[in-house]
C-alpha cells in the first residue's frame, strides 16, 4: 500500500472569518484513509531549508517572524503556529520526492507552496516545498532532469524565480493571467488562461503545454495539483467542473506513465465555497494517481 504525508496533526491559528481553507487537510486525509496510508509529516530541517532559502531569511523566521507588513502579504497572521506547519508540509513533500524515487509515486496531502521565494514570503507560502525538496535530492547525490507541471489556478511565480538559471529543471505553469500574481516571473512554458476557461478551452490549452514539457525527457515529475481551478473557487477565476478537472489530472498522470517516470503529487491550492468540493476534488485528484500508477 502506497502512502502519503498529512499535516492533519498540525494547528494554524487563524481567525475563523480567514478565508484559507485549514480544514482541508484533515478532510482529504480522512477521505484517503481507507485508499492508502497516511502518515504524519515529517517536519524539515533549517539545514536543508537553507540549501533554498537565504541565511537573513531564515534567521529572520527563526527569531522575530513576520513583521505585520509581511504577514500582510503572505496573507496569513504570523503565530508559531504558522512557522511549525509549514516546516511540517515541506518535510511533507521532501519525504514523498524520496518514496517517488524508490516506489515510483509520492504524495504529500499538503504542499504546493509555490509562492515563496528564495528570501521571502508570499501568498500562504513560507517556504518553496518543492524547490527545497530538490534541492535535497541534489545534496544527496541525484542527479536527474526535473518536471515541474504547476496546474494550481495561480502562476507559480516563486518556483519559475528559484529555477531560471537552472538548465536541469523544466517549469510548466497553466494559470489565469489576470489572477494573482500580478507580477508573473518566467517559467520555462507559461500558459495564461482567460477568466471564466471552462473544461473544454482549459483542456486544449493544456495538451500542447503538456506535450512540450515532457519533450523535456525529465527524471522525476512534480505535479501541483491545485484545484483552484474549479468554477465556484473564492481567488481561482477559472471554471472547470470535477470531470474536467478529473481528465485534466488524467492527461498529466497518463504523461508521467507513458514517460515512465517518478512523481511527486503535491495539495496545491483549493478554496471552493463549498468546502465539501474542495476535499472531493483533491482526493478525487490522489485517488487518480493511485489508479494510474500506484
Amino acid at each position: 500500500m502506497h502512502r502519503a504525508y498529512s499535516t492533519a496533526h498540525c494547528q494554524l491559528e487563524l481567525p475563523d472569518y480567514h478565508p484559507f481553507p485549514k480544514y482541508k487537510y484533515a478532510g482529504v486525509a480522512e477521505a484517503l484513509g481507507e485508499t492508502l496510508k497516511v502518515e504524519p509529516a515529517p517536519a524539515v530541517t533549517w539545514e536543508t531549508l537553507a540549501l533554498v532559502h537565504s541565511p537573513t531569511y531564515l534567521n529572520k523566521l527563526r527569531s522575530e517572524g513576520l513583521s505585520r507588513q509581511e504577514a500582510h502579504k503572505v496573507g496569513l497572521p504570523w503565530s508559531g503556529s504558522l512557522l511549525s506547519r509549514a516546516l511540517y508540509a515541506t518535510g511533507g513533500t521532501l519525504a514523498a520526492a524520496q518514496d517517488a524515487l524508490q516506489t515510483g509515486l509520492g504524495l504529500n496531502l499538503a504542499g504546493g507552496t509555490h509562492h515563496a521565494y528564495a528570501d521571502r514570503a508570499e501568498g500562504y507560502c513560507l517556504f518553496n516545498d518543492v524547490a527545497v525538496a530538490i534541492a535535497q535530492l541534489r545534496a544527496e547525490g541525484w542527479r536527474g532532469r526535473v518536471l515541474v507541471v504547476d496546474l494550481d489556478a495561480h502562476q507559480g511565480n516563486g518556483t519559475a524565480a528559484l529555477f531560471q538559471a537552472d538548465p536541469s529543471v523544466y517549469t510548466l505553469s497553466v494559470h489565469a493571467e489576470r489572477n494573482y500574481p500580478l507580477r508573473k516571473e518566467q517559467s520555462d512554458l507559461d500558459i495564461g488562461l482567460a477568466d471564466g476557461v471552462g473544461d473544454q478551452a482549459y483542456l486544449e490549452a493544456l495538451e500542447p503545454a503538456l506535450a512540450q514539457a515532457f519533450a523535456f525527457a525529465p527524471d522525476l515529475v512534480f505535479f501541483n495539483a491545485g484545484v483552484d481551478v474549479l468554477g465556484n473557487d473564492r481567488f481561482g477565476r477559472l471554471g472547470l467542473s470535477l470531470e474536467g478537472l478529473a481528465e485534466r489530472d488524467r492527461r498529466v498522470l497518463e504523461k508521467v506513465r507513458e514517460a515512465n517516470r517518478p512523481l511527486v503529487v503535491v495539495m496545491g491550492g483549493g478554496y471552493n465555497r463549498d468546502p465539501q468540493i474542495t476535499i472531493a476534488a483533491h482526493a478525487q485528484t490522489y485517488r487518480l494517481a493511485l489508479k494510474t500508477l500506484g
